[in-house]
């Protein structure tokens, strides 16, 4: 039952327990109990809501920054991490395989703020060697939802 629930919720975090219940032939309160013990055990860690910021008068700049690190002894790559995700503006860390140690996506207001985090605070920690930054121009599908409205050929179509 755990892995219906969550498949289910990935897709759609909102829905009624009770529709949930009927969807997957349980009753109500064991579905509860379950959502209840995953979030306990940090399976599910939160609810958000997917926000196609293009379409709003918000001003946001998203950026993917590969770090390449030095691991100190005795602390590894969990220490450096927890140093990096601490900071406000970072949305995500992530410890990758290749060329980079870590992929950071940060949020500012502009691209000024962001090259000011990466090299006012990001690039000044001790076991940050180097960094690459890439912005994101623009979100086609995030989280498995497609952003972009499809584009409706508009041009009349001629038979002989």
């Amino acid at each position: 039952m755990r892995e219906k629930i969550l498949a289910v919720m990935e897709k759609n975090s909102r829905i009624d327990i009770k529709d949930l219940a009927v969807l997957l032939g349980e009753s109500e309160v064991a579905v509860a109990n379950e959502i209840a013990d995953m979030e306990k055990e940090h399976v599910i860690c939160g609810y958000h809501t997917l926000i196609n910021w293009d379409n709003t008068s918000d001003e946001k700049v998203v950026a993917l920054i590969e770090v390449k690190v030095t691991p100190q002894r005795g602390m590894g790559f969990d220490k450096i991490a927890e140093r990096i995700y601490q900071y406000s503006e970072v949305n995500a860390v992530y410890l990758m395989s290749g060329a980079y140690d870590f992929t950071v996506f940060i949020e500012g207001k502009t691209m000024r703020q962001v090259a000011q985090f990466v090299s006012e605070k990001l690039s000044t920690l001790d076991s940050v060697l180097s960094t690459a930054t890439h912005f994101v121009l623009k979100k086609y599908k995030d989280h498995g939802t497609i952003l972009v409205q499809e584009v409706q050929d508009e041009r009349m179509l001629i038979t002989p």
